[in-house]
């Protein structure tokens, strides 16, 4: 995690006052990732049934448990046309996981506002970060980066950069704008947009993960959230005397 707040700067030098939790932060990261680690995908006409067909079957079964003969039927292409698109299925995986990552994150960019006080914005932004992770495709990801960790750990590495990483860089960017503003002190601005996330968590993801609990309701996430956001204003908030 070390030196992430400078990176993330020095992505928008040229708009420091934008939060980009969505499409913005996915153009210009995801792409240097994708280039550097993985080779080029192709897409074609039927790019988008193949990735939604190994979508689901991933979701459903994880990794190692589906082939791409599985994904080619339930797509109905040839294994021909798949690899046309995917050299092989971990880079099938990993598009799976940067769509799927965009997708969440449009309609939590859209909800965002950094001209409000931060306070107003860190709670839309832990709401959305539980919708992601509570949801259906969170839990499934998160079961599929654990169970195939070992054997395959640019699974979760993918799942990583595209993800997680680019909320706790821009909300190194947001903290920044907060403390321009006088809203926050933060001396340690990583640190500080690590704890966020986990504390939006506290409560609802052990229960997740280990079966406990699938279903939550609003209550329990606006609990959640709430105190995450007054815990942290606590902390790093400016009082007026």
């Amino acid at each position: 995690m070390a030196d992430q707040c400078r990176k993330a700067s020095a992505l928008d030098e040229t708009e420091p006052s934008s939060l980009y939790l969505g499409n913005a932060m996915y153009a210009k990261a995801v792409p240097r990732f994708m280039n550097d680690q993985s080779p080029i995908i192709r897409k074609g006409r039927k790019y988008d049934q193949v990735l939604e067909s190994a979508r689901d079957l991933f979701m459903a079964h994880g990794f190692e448990s589906i082939g791409v003969d599985d994904i080619a039927r339930r797509a109905g292409v040839s294994k021909a046309t798949l690899y046309s698109y995917f050299p092989d299925k971990r880079i099938l995986f990993m598009e799976v996981a940067r769509v799927e990552c965009e997708r969440q994150a449009e309609t939590l960019e859209a909800a965002v506002d950094v001209e409000q006080p931060v306070a107003e914005v860190l709670g839309v932004v832990g709401r959305g970060l539980l919708q992601i992770v509570l949801s259906e495709f969170g839990r499934n990801m998160f079961r599929v980066c654990v169970a195939e960790g070992e054997r395959f750990p640019e699974l979760g590495q993918q799942f990583f950069e595209t993800g997680p990483k680019i909320l706790i860089e821009r909300m190194c960017e947001f903290l920044e704008i907060a403390e321009a503003r006088g809203e926050v002190v933060v001396e340690d601005r990583e640190l500080a947009a690590d704890q966020f996330p986990e504390l939006c968590k506290a409560g609802l993801f052990l229960r997740l993960v280990t079966g406990v609990q699938t279903e939550f309701t609003q209550e329990e996430i606006d609990r959640v959230v709430d105190g995450a956001v007054e815990m942290f204003m606590a902390r790093y908030g400016v009082t007026s005397d």
